[in-house]
């Protein structure tokens, strides 16, 4: 289940109640659950409880008007916060266009917006039919985002496999591995401490030559 966040001004409440109503079906599958600042309880922290609701939704709805854009909490706090958390890919960012503004020269402006090609809600004759694209338009996110959340659960490597087979492949069970007692005779010994000595004497006379050059 995906959790919509709805960033809007109150002066569009009943516009946003609107948009509810036409995502309940999406509620009833067990799709999405819906917040706002109106969900906020009596002797509840205001900015924490939309802090805490707003970095934990995986859907953030942007409900754009020149209301939404006059308002510095909403186009300063939440929508900035929003943008930051699109960008690092935490969050999918919607912005939902319910009124005429200037709204392509925002920050949000380069995002595809809804309804189709931007077309602001109150233009319709019919408002349902707007808020149908929009309902519609969220449910192809929520599938997009589900079908690739599913293929990287499907191509994730097992690790412990991993470990395992890395672990056989550094040290691998076979007879070459098992080490001999081996007896030195006193030749032996004589010659590598002889053959050291040399070694040692000649390292020490060249690194001598080349600090003297």
């Amino acid at each position: 289940m995906s959790k919509v966040f709805m960033s809007y001004s109150h002066k569009d409440e009943s516009l946003r109640d609107e948009l509810e109503t036409h995502l309940s079906l999406l509620k009833r599958q067990g799709l999405i659950s819906t917040w706002h600042d109106r969900k906020i309880l009596a002797g509840d922290e205001f900015g924490s409880e939309i802090d805490e609701n707003l970095e934990s939704s995986e859907i953030i709805l942007l409900l754009v008007s020149p209301y939404f854009l006059a308002s510095d909490y909403c186009y300063d706090i939440e929508m900035k916060r929003a943008l930051e958390r699109h960008h690092c890919s935490e969050a999918r960012v919607i912005p939902i266009i319910l009124e005429h503004c200037d709204w392509h020269s925002a920050l949000f402006g380069k995002l595809k917006a809804l309804p189709k090609d931007g077309r602001p809600v109150t233009d319709y004759p019919n408002q349902h039919e707007a808020f149908a694209e929009i309902a519609k338009g969220i449910r192809r996110a929520i599938d997009v985002s589900q079908r690739k959340t599913s293929k990287s659960e499907t191509v994730k490597p097992d690790i412990s496999k991993e470990s395992t087979s890395s672990t056989e492949r550094k040290d691998p069970q076979r007879s070459s591995n098992l080490r001999v007692k081996k007896r030195f005779t006193d030749k032996d010994k004589d010659d590598f401490l002889k053959e050291s000595f040399e070694y040692i004497y000649k390292f020490f006379k060249n690194s001598l030559e080349e600090l003297k050059a």
